[in-house]
């Protein structure tokens, strides 16, 4: 039955490469598709076709439906996968898949509409009596609002995007004085990321945990609760490591959640992968937070500890079979997952883009390593600085964590930075490995330690494309070489490769990425704290925050408006 099948894969890195490897497993051919700086990545070399997009942004590529589709199409594919980020939670963009007749491997575009809209989503639970805590049942009109909800219902509050997720378009107010501009800023970042504004509001817990529940269902009316997962240790909402089952969870809340995540994905007639998201307070209020209808990021931890493969359950439930299980597992031991970003813990995890001279993974019991890069490998300042992802597993928390402390001492990444110091930083620290005081701000607010920062270089654009036009057999033709080919002038001299030079000391502020410096925060010579949030840069019609690296006073801001590239200097602190 599978034979005939091919899977096109519409997503790039170490999530394409994991698809890849569940394919193989089934003997169901792969389809890679890349952007010209990925022409020699691993997800093209490991699927067994790999076709161009021919363009070098996210927009032109990995988030254009008419190529994917036409793609696919061409090179005979009959389903489709799509990852994680980019178009894995676009209704339109499965609806298109279904309308150009490709088995979709993920829900039906009704559940992510509904489930991808927040609002409607806490309905949905409130529906279904899942634990919530106060918020707005319709999307906000104006700052006004925001600010009587928070006069009636206390501070702090949490405005979001309701279209949104992955941190973009979410603010916390503190401070009534503050509730206006915050929401102002949501609803630009909002529509900015996701192209819709809509923000409401909601009680923001203080301090709180976040824990996730893996649910699959299967189109026979089965759900299933695969595991449990806390996703605390996050970085200005961003995760940076997850672990299961979540630990230290009483049987009352881990009764909570099972119930209620099956409830809401029964109810919103949930097929396929997905999570259902919480926030667990100081005080055991358990309060949902969303639905991503989509495979998680941390999904490794899950089938470590759940002896599952969810990838092959995705392919799976899309041709129609029942699911391999029946009901909640007994978990196997604990597992930790270490996302590996190259970002520059020193700087506030700005993000780092170059080429990787050294990639040394470590191995051994216990070790799992889910990866889209190698020596050599080029990181794109157009896509997510993701990496790799760090797997350990033990038979109890604390041999996962001595485990992990071995893995991460083997582990070493040069040529550009990566956030290697500040796992090794995290795994000496009680909050985490004894106590377990740690939640979604712990890293801003509690984490004592220092980074050396990571010497900075101009972005090494070698791997990219460049396209000639070409004739065969009286045909003209268009063929991408990768530029290292063409460093040749017409005289045979060799044309001098870009040397990586420093860009920056301890005191520079770097940009994070290519684009134009839309506003500055701060002013010349004001004193400002680290993790602070100094200026924004704007691409690709983002906007991204720019964070001080470190305590201090700023001078020399870069002009406003002024395009500038990743890693070049834009500040001082001093």
């Amino acid at each position: 039955m599978n034979k005939q099948h091919k899977v096109l894969i519409a997503n790039r890195g170490e999530i394409a490469v994991r698809i890849i490897q569940a394919c193989k497993d089934l003997n169901i051919p792969s389809i890679a598709i890349y952007a010209d700086e990925d022409l020699q990545s691993l997800h093209t070399r490991f699927a067994d076709e790999a076709w161009a997009l021919n363009g070098i942004t996210a927009q032109e590529t990995y988030l254009s439906i008419e190529k994917i589709i036409e793609i696919a199409q061409r090179a005979g594919a009959t389903m489709l996968h799509p990852g994680y980020g980019f178009l894995s939670e676009r209704a339109e963009f499965a609806q298109a898949v279904l309308d150009a007749g490709l088995i979709w491997i993920g829900p039906n575009p009704n559940s992510i509409r509904q489930l991808g809209d927040k609002i409607e989503a806490r309905k949905l639970a409130a529906k279904v009596g899942a634990p919530l805590v106060k918020g707005t049942s319709e999307p906000l009109k104006n700052a006004k609002e925001a600010y009587h909800f928070a006069l009636e219902n206390g501070l702090p509050i949490a405005i979001k995007a309701a279209f949104g997720g992955g941190g973009r378009g979410l603010k916390v107010a503190w401070k009534l004085e503050d509730v206006e501009s915050l929401y102002e800023s949501a609803v630009r970042e909002a529509t900015a990321a996701f192209g819709r504004g809509e923000c409401f509001v909601e009680q923001y817990l203080d301090k709180p945990r976040h824990l996730e529940a893996q649910v699959i269902a299967d189109t026979h009316g089965n759900v299933v609760v695969v595991g449990t997962r806390d996703c605390s240790l996050q970085r200005r909402n961003q995760k940076l490591v997850e672990e299961a089952p979540a630990p230290f969870v009483s049987a009352d809340i881990h009764q909570q959640i099972i119930e209620s995540a099956t409830n809401i994905c029964r109810e919103a007639q949930y097929v396929g992968a997905g999570t259902v998201e919480y926030l667990l307070s100081r005080d055991g209020k358990l309060s949902f937070l969303e639905v991503n209808t989509r495979l998680q990021v941390e999904h490794p931890v899950t089938e470590q500890t759940a002896g599952i493969d969810l990838v092959v359950e995705q392919i799976s439930i899309a041709l129609g079979q029942p699911l391999s299980i029946q009901e909640t597992p007994k978990p196997q031991g604990h597992a930790i997952e270490f996302r590996i970003n190259a970002e520059d813990p020193a700087r506030g995890f700005i993000p780092a883009f170059g080429q990787i001279s050294q990639f040394t993974a470590p191995s051994g019991i216990g070790i799992r390593l889910d990866t889209g890069v190698e020596n050599q490998s080029t990181v794109s300042s157009h896509f997510d600085s993701l990496m790799a992802k760090l797997i350990v597993t033990g038979p109890t928390r604390e041999l996962a964590i001595q485990r992990a402390r071995r893995a991460l001492a083997q582990f070493q990444i040069e040529g550009i930075a990566s956030v290697l110091p500040f796992h090794r930083a995290v795994l000496q620290q009680k909050d985490f490995c004894e106590t377990f005081l740690v939640h979604t701000r712990w890293i801003e607010q509690d984490l004592k330690a220092d980074f050396e920062p990571f010497i900075r270089s101009k972005y090494n654009q070698q791997h990219s494309l460049q396209r000639w036009p070409i004739e065969i057999d009286g045909r003209l033709h268009e063929v991408g070489l990768p530029a290292a080919l063409l460093q040749f002038s017409s005289t045979t001299k060799p044309v001098e490769k870009q040397t990586t030079t420093a860009q920056a000391n301890e005191n520079q502020v770097v940009a994070p990425m290519n684009g134009v410096i839309s506003s500055w925060k701060v002013t010349e010579n004001q004193q400002v704290q680290k993790d602070e949030m100094i200026g924004v840069m704007e691409a690709m019609k983002m906007e991204v925050p720019i964070y001080a690296h470190r305590t201090g006073t700023i001078h020399h801001l870069a002009e406003l408006n002024s395009t500038l590239q990743a890693d070049s200097i834009i500040a001082e602190i001093q």
